[in-house]
């Protein structure tokens, strides 16, 4: 194992699409991963896992049924297990993600974005 911070500027320096997140490490099953976004996702769910957001920077708004959460630099979120959301981003935004490993990112393996390691 090598013992070495991992940079989320330089990391994320590296990813040119959106909405694409790229693995940059991981922990207990979990993988860690950055991802840009601008613009609006698709609405989902994750019947069996949490969806963990946190602002590196821009902002971020999570829809969802019951009211919306908004998120600046610094801020996270946790969306339950099994809430259905639809993240959106007026400006170019950048993320940190934690799931469990192969977790789809929008719910479903069919239509999840092929998660590559940066």
């Amino acid at each position: 194992m090598t013992q070495q911070a991992i940079n989320l500027a330089e990391r994320l320096s590296k990813v040119s699409d959106t909405w694409a997140p790229k693995i940059i490490g991981g922990f207990n099953g979990h993988d860690l991963m950055v991802v840009k976004v601008q613009g609006e996702f698709t609405w989902h769910s994750h019947p069996d896992t949490d969806d963990f957001f946190f602002v590196v920077s821009g902002k971020l708004t999570i829809q969802m049924r019951d009211g919306d959460v908004t998120l600046g630099p610094g801020e996270l979120y946790v969306v339950p297990k099994g809430v259905e959301h639809c993240p959106k981003a007026e400006v170019e935004t950048h993320l940190l993600l934690i799931e469990p490993a192969g977790t789809p990112n929008t719910g479903v393996p069919e239509t999840a974005a092929v998660k590559t390691r940066i």
